[in-house]
C-alpha cells in the first residue's frame, strides 16, 4: 500500500468513528469520499480494498460500501492444547454451537482406523458442529470417536458443550495431548466454505489425534477455523 493510500485509510477510519457510522450503515459514495478528501479514485479504492481485506469494511457491487464489526483476533500458543471454546471466551466473545449432526458408522474409515490405531471394524461415532463467535461463525468441527467410549456423553442422540470436559466427567477419560497438523483446505472442501461468510476470511485446517493420560488415542478431530479469527504461534528457539 502506498503512503497515499495508507493515509487515506486512516481517514476513512476517523470519518467512520466520527460520524458514527455503525455496522450494516452505508458510507457515501465513492465520488463524494473522493471529494471530500481531495483525492482520485483510485487512491480511495485501494484504501477501500485495504479496509475491507481487514474485515472493516463491505464492498456490495451495485449497492455500496458498508461498515462492518470486525471479531477481535484470538491468539493461541500452538504448544499448548486448548479447545475452540476455551479460545474463543478467553477473547471475552459469546461463544455457540450448531450441532450439524451426530452419525454412528458401523465401521472406521481406513484413514483414520490407521491414525487411531483401531480396527476398520469399529464402530465409530462422528459429531460435527459449528461454532460462532458473537454469533458469527468462526470454526466448524468433525470429531471421530468409538462408538464404546462416546456413548456416555451423547444424550438421546444429541449433544452439546465442551467435548473434552463431557469425555472427562461422564466417560471418564481425560485428554491430556494432541498431535497436530496445521494446514490449508483446498478450494473444493465444503467445510471450510461454511466459514467463508465475510470477505475478510480465509480457513486454516488443523487435523488432530488426540490422546489421553495412558496415551491411548481416543479422538481425531478435523477442526477448520477462520484465520481472520484465530491467531496460532509458536516460540522458537535456536
Amino acid at each position: 500500500m502506498s503512503t497515499k493510500q495508507e493515509s487515506i485509510k486512516l481517514l476513512i477510519e476517523e470519518y467512520i468513528e466520527a460520524n458514527q457510522i455503525g455496522p450494516g450503515d452505508r458510507l457515501p459514495s465513492e465520488a463524494a469520499l473522493s471529494q471530500s478528501f481531495r483525492v482520485s479514485r483510485t487512491t480511495l479504492r485501494g484504501a477501500i480494498r485495504q479496509l475491507e481485506a481487514e474485515g472493516k469494511l463491505l464492498v456490495k457491487h451495485g449497492s455500496g460500501t458498508f461498515a462492518t464489526r470486525p471479531l477481535p483476533s484470538i491468539p493461541s500458543s500452538l504448544d499448548r492444547l486448548y479447545s475452540i471454546g476455551d479460545m474463543i471466551r478467553s477473547a471475552g466473545l459469546r461463544e455457540e454451537e450448531q450441532l450439524k449432526s451426530i452419525q454412528r458408522i458401523s465401521a472406521c474409515p481406513p484413514d483414520i482406523a490407521d491414525r487411531m490405531e483401531l480396527s476398520e471394524h469399529e464402530p465409530m461415532i462422528v459429531l460435527e458442529r459449528t461454532r460462532t463467535a458473537d454469533g458469527e461463525a468462526v470454526a466448524h468441527s468433525i470429531n471421530w470417536m468409538p462408538e464404546k467410549l462416546a456413548n456416555p456423553i451423547l444424550d438421546n442422540g444429541s449433544f452439546s458443550g465442551s467435548l473434552f470436559q463431557s469425555l472427562e466427567l461422564q466417560a471418564g477419560v481425560r485428554i491430556v495431548g494432541a498431535y497436530s497438523e496445521l494446514t490449508v483446505p483446498n478450494d473444493h472442501d465444503a467445510h471450510a466454505a461454511r466459514l467463508l461468510q465475510q470477505p475478510q476470511a480465509t480457513v486454516l485446517l488443523l487435523k488432530q489425534l488426540h490422546y489421553d493420560e495412558l496415551n491411548r488415542q481416543v479422538l481425531y478431530s478435523l477442526d477448520y477455523v477462520r484465520n481472520d479469527i484465530f491467531r496460532f504461534w509458536v516460540r522458537r528457539t535456536r
